[in-house]
């Protein structure tokens, strides 16, 4: 790139992917800060809407939605995928971004899928790669990693395409479940994000409508030990060098940390945590951790829970692309660590074009 020239960013969001609008809004949020007085003069944007569909929309388009000229539930069925038509990027000119900024949430995208397309453009893309976005989306491979490496975690179990159909597999799933782990449990798809698909079950009626839920979105279901906790999470920046944010804490006024207490309820935020200084030491020791362990990098979101009764930390997940909306605890845990909105994307961007050892 010729000194002094703009960066071109080349923004992804939307996606085949249940968690589509969360995507727009993080997208949102970050054109805004790269638009703003600061970046301006750096860096220019280029986006790429894909709809529900995985049709990829031109940038006029797609940059039209972001701006809130056009609704991205209108977008209808481009009709790209076709038999005459095999490359699906036809018409979707990106030749001239500098580094990708892809805010895929869930399938197609955190899980690894954009990064692999992606990287026949041999551009830099801000995130982590291959591996580690399909490992931090993937629940069981992940808990199965943290378990090997002694990293503390809840009481689980994992189920693995089973016929929930067949009476003799449901009552084994459901015996195993009452023999080895105490209610609640939360049964999960394995691959999922924002909480969807998940269920809290109180007791041995709910489990089969739980499963079935979970089995909707995948047919991989983690079923986990409900514990009295406190929802702590810290923010993780850098390649070579993994830098952590402020932990921070959130305390919802919902019966779990669900969807709808995630992006549509009033949560308290408090950040610094109010912690003791000892275990915030440790939860930024077991993020970066843990992170090394599925070789994840650029940025991320490290989630734990923290036992009211005992204060023992208990890993929870990573998030590789977490969500940048105005409810979203990524972007606030790293404006309390001394990044606003407009350092961060920018310093994402100056991580991407490190070199990772």
């Amino acid at each position: 790139m010729i000194e002094g020239k703009k960066k071109c960013i080349g923004l992804i969001f939307g996606g085949n992917s249940n968690e589509h609008e969360v995507s727009i809004s993080s997208a949102k949020t970050v054109y805004q800060a790269f638009n703003s007085e600061i970046n301006k003069e750096r860096f220019t944007v280029k986006a790429f809407y894909i709809n529900k569909y995985g049709d990829w929309l031109d940038s006029d388009s797609s940059e039209k939605i972001l701006i809130g000229e056009n609704e991205n539930n209108k977008t209808k069925k481009q009709g790209i995928f076709n038999e005459e038509k095999i490359n699906f990027l036809e018409g979707i000119e990106f030749r001239n971004v500098d580094v990708w900024f892809p805010l895929l949430h869930g399938f197609n995208g955190e899980d690894g899928s954009i990064h692999g397309l992606l990287k026949f453009t041999k551009k830099p893309l801000v995130g982590c790669g291959i591996i580690g976005s399909a490992l931090g989306m993937d629940k069981i491979l992940m808990k199965t990693i943290f378990s090997n490496l002694k990293l503390p975690q809840v009481n689980y179990l994992v189920f693995q395409n089973e016929d929930l159909n067949d009476k003799e597999v449901k009552n084994k799933i459901i015996n195993e479940i009452l023999k080895k782990l105490n209610f609640p449990v939360f049964v999960k798809p394995s691959n999922s994000g924002s909480s969807l698909g998940i269920s809290k079950v109180i007791d041995e009626s709910e489990i089969l409508k739980a499963l079935e839920k979970a089995r909707e979105i995948d047919p991989r279901i983690l079923i986990e030990e409900g514990l009295e906790v406190r929802e702590i999470e810290c923010g993780i920046i850098g390649n070579s060098k993994l830098l952590t944010s402020e932990i921070g804490e959130v305390i919802y006024e919902s019966d779990w940390y669900d969807y709808d207490s995630k992006y549509h309820s009033n949560n308290r935020i408090i950040i610094p945590a109010e912690i003791d200084s000892k275990i915030t030491k440790e939860i930024k020791d077991i993020a970066i951790k843990s992170c090394r362990a599925l070789n994840i990098f650029g940025f991320a979101r490290v989630d734990f829970f923290l036992e009211k009764s005992s204060n023992k930390i208990l890993l929870n997940e990573i998030n590789t692309i977490p969500g940048f909306t105005k409810n979203s605890m990524f972007p606030m845990l790293w404006e309390a660590s001394g990044l606003k909105i407009e350092q961060l994307v920018a310093r994402l961007v100056d991580i991407s074009s490190e070199s990772v050892i």
